[in-house]
């Protein structure tokens, strides 16, 4: 992995933890996954391989963040940048980074789900889950 990438990892998991600054954590990340979707050219989509495409656009290492699935609305991914949170048990911290992924996934029409963080102890890598919503993939 890159040494800007531990260095932005290392750093927005500083941010995240204090749950006093919670709110400008969730505000810093998602404003920063919105920005890299806008000038990674992330625009809504219609099924979940395009989806899972999207939401790679948002990292410099596609291999980190392979999409490993798709079912009906849904894409399937796994992240496996080692995260400064691992096993730390700190979910609420990774909810907070994970704002960045939520808003890389917004921009492409879906929602994003942490199925297994790798801050639980014992995960190492994270399972995470995209739905398109329900504009996006036309259903109403």
């Amino acid at each position: 992995m890159r040494s800007g990438t531990t260095l932005f990892l290392q750093a927005s998991a500083a941010l995240a933890r204090p749950q006093r600054l919670a709110s400008v954590s969730s505000a810093t990340m998602g404003t920063f996954g919105s920005l890299v979707a806008r000038l990674r050219g992330v625009t809504p989509v219609d099924d979940p391989e395009s989806l899972g495409r999207a939401w790679q656009q948002g990292f410099a290492a596609t291999k980190e963040v392979p999409v490993v699935g798709t079912d009906g609305d849904s894409a399937y991914g796994e992240i496996h940048t080692v995260c400064p949170l691992r096993g730390t048990g700190d979910l609420d911290a990774c909810h907070r980074m994970m704002a960045y992924d939520r808003a890389v996934v917004a921009a492409a029409g879906g929602t994003f789900e942490v199925v297994r963080s790798q801050a639980s102890p014992g995960v190492e890598f994270c399972e995470v889950a995209m739905h398109l919503t329900p504009r996006a993939s036309g259903n109403t």
